[in-house]
């Protein structure tokens, strides 16, 4: 048995580290199937580490800041990704960061969560959260995604779905601002309405030291930045096969949200089946927001330094499904209980999302 364990703790450990490695001997380079393969194997050992270390990072700080660690390692990370990428081509990817804002809710409020749910409720039946913590955090959302996706579109001081450059600095300034305030109501103000409902009660478990948690913190970092760059390099594979697919190129960058968000969906679907729902919308509703919050400023602040075109605004068919969306995760989090019924909702919902995208 101690053997087991120790094998485990190192696999955790050596994942990350052969990732990040990894990266530089294949990167740049056209991959066959074995390479794609090993890429593949990499990037999901990735994310069941950068789990595992984001679970030992929470049971030392305790919840939320343990899921609020695992969201904006993401989220930094992402937004490295879509500015990198806007560097590479900035008149072909105006679009880039409004696209993948809109795929990263669209994936986490509807994917995540009815994933999340069903899982969740098939094992205990009904699931229990906080209102006070699910439906402030809801609002916010709410908000951010209609200032930074629909106004755009309706605005008048540009032509097209911009924003003129004093409402480009006002809308990256409200996003961040309103962000900042969320994170110090979750972690300081109202703590306590984002912890799972009877966690007073819970098992205890043996705290990691602070050194363990520490590293755990190194070895995080490391697998997602495995997970991005393995998803960076399996792009352009992806791209060829969605190209001799026939299916419009925004799907590209679907599958490369959903790999992304494999360490927060695997976390939070492991939260769920342990019912403690909570944690789940901590972590898929949290980085959401971290999403526009941190991604928005950073990508404006870029536009400027570069001078670059950035287009916000979404067409009105998406602008249908993101008010579907809000509207439907209302109902969900109104009651502080849920069933399968729930999560087949949104499960639904995900995939006309993908369905409309493939075939619009």
């Amino acid at each position: 048995m101690k053997d087991r364990i120790r094998f485990v703790t190192l696999w955790l450990a050596a994942v990350p580290v052969v990732g990040c490695a990894l990266l530089p001997l294949i990167w740049g380079r056209t991959l066959g199937w074995e390479l794609l393969t090993v890429s593949g194997t990499v990037l999901l050992a990735a994310v069941m580490a950068g789990v595992h270390h984001a679970e030992v990072i929470a049971l030392r700080v305790g919840e939320p800041f343990g899921t609020l660690v695992l969201a904006l390692a993401v989220t930094v990370i992402e937004v490295a990704l879509i500015v990198a990428l806007m560097l590479s081509d900035p008149g072909a990817t105006a679009a880039l960061a409004r696209d993948t804002v809109f795929a990263t809710v669209m994936i986490i409020c509807n994917g995540v969560i009815g994933l999340c749910l069903l899982l969740g409720a098939m094992r205990h039946r009904v699931l229990e959260f906080h209102v006070e913590g699910t439906s402030p955090t809801l609002s916010v959302l709410a908000t951010l995604a209609t200032l930074i996706l629909v106004l755009p579109t309706f605005t008048s001081s540009t032509v097209g779905p911009t924003l003129s450059p004093a409402q480009l600095v006002f809308a990256a300034c409200v996003s961040l601002a309103l962000y900042l305030v969320f994170i110090f109501v979750q972690t300081v103000r109202h703590r306590e309405y984002f912890l799972p409902p009877g966690s007073a009660s819970d098992e205890a478990h043996a705290l990691p030291s602070w050194a363990a948690a520490a590293v755990s913190l190194a070895l995080l970092l490391l697998a997602l930045v495995a997970v991005v760059g393995m998803a960076k390099i399996m792009a352009p594979s992806i791209e060829a096969a969605v190209r001799r697919a026939g299916v419009p190129h925004a799907t590209v960058g679907i599958v490369i949200a959903l790999m992304v968000l494999l360490p927060e969906t695997w976390a939070a679907v492991r939260a769920a089946r342990r019912n403690r729902m909570q944690t789940s919308f901590n972590l898929a509703l949290g980085s959401a927001l971290a999403t526009i919050g941190l991604t928005i400023p950073a990508v404006v602040a870029t536009a400027f330094a570069l001078d670059m075109p950035l287009a916000l605004g979404l067409p009105f068919k998406e602008i249908a499904l993101l008010a579907l969306t809000l509207l439907i995760s209302v109902m969900t989090l109104a009651g502080g209980r849920a069933t399968v019924l729930q999560g087949s909702v949104h499960l639904v919902l995900f995939l006309v999302f993908l369905f409309l995208t493939v075939v619009p």
